[in-house]
């Protein structure tokens, strides 16, 4: 189990309680409880119940829903000091999509009847909350204008900015390595494509100069990658 202070910061990492002041994340952090969940394991399905919200501390998890097709749609990643399952466990409605570990994950879960006791001590967690899911909502938009709008060179494009600003915010030029701990077909899944395009897209955007893939390591062309993203 992590300390309470490792807990504490992590939170303070978070965009949902980052905002709070350290009371306020102290009092969450008592209230989380260590989880982990083997590789595949299926975490939650959609229409299950919500009564859990997890911050990723190792680990990936796959958020993805079936068409009816049967094809799966993987529309977003949680990795280490993200969280997930929020909507269902605020709204009391069920889940909206599957969650499933991609490899050993270690979280921290906080049940719905602690955060309603925080809320109702800590004001400022509930405005917390709804400005997190604001942002998720704005989000969620702006992945489907990609999906619909953009090929999947631009696709790839603003996924691999997006990874590049994380790991250096405000970075408007130059070059940032990236990790990508994720295979061709996760990939693929995460932006709505077939394996094979997401490879020939991978190979123009290298070729492009937007890109250098170097064993698991991509380096991120911040200039070229705003270009073919049609970003401003």
């Amino acid at each position: 189990m992590l300390a309470k202070n490792a807990i504490v910061e992590l939170l303070g990492r978070t965009p949902l309680f980052g905002s709070l002041d350290e009371s306020d994340r102290r009092a969450v952090a008592d209230e989380m409880r260590e989880v982990t969940f083997d590789q595949s394991q299926v975490i939650f399905a959609r229409g299950d119940t919500g009564r859990e919200i997890y911050l990723v501390v190792k680990g990936r998890v796959r958020l993805s829903v079936l068409t009816g097709e049967g094809r799966e749609l993987s529309f977003a990643h949680a990795e280490p000091g993200q969280i997930f399952g929020e909507i269902a466990m605020l709204d009391g409605g069920p889940r909206s999509a599957d969650a499933t570990a991609v490899n050993k994950v270690t979280a921290l879960s906080l049940s719905k009847p602690a955060f309603k006791r925080l809320m109702d001590t800590h004001p400022l967690i509930g405005e917390a909350a709804v400005r997190f899911l604001c942002s998720r909502v704005r989000e969620a938009d702006q992945q489907l204008e990609a999906i619909a709008l953009y090929p999947i060179e631009g696709r790839l494009a603003r996924f691999f900015l997006a990874a590049a600003r994380q790991k250096a915010p405000g970075a408007d030029e130059g070059r940032v390595e990236i990790e990508l701990p994720m295979s061709q077909s996760e990939l693929a899944l995460l932006i709505g494509a077939s394996r094979p395009k997401v490879n020939t897209a991978l190979s123009l955007l290298e070729s492009s100069g937007a890109l250098e893939r170097n064993e698991g390591r991509i380096i991120c062309d911040i200039e070229e990658l705003q270009a073919i993203a049609g970003a401003e």
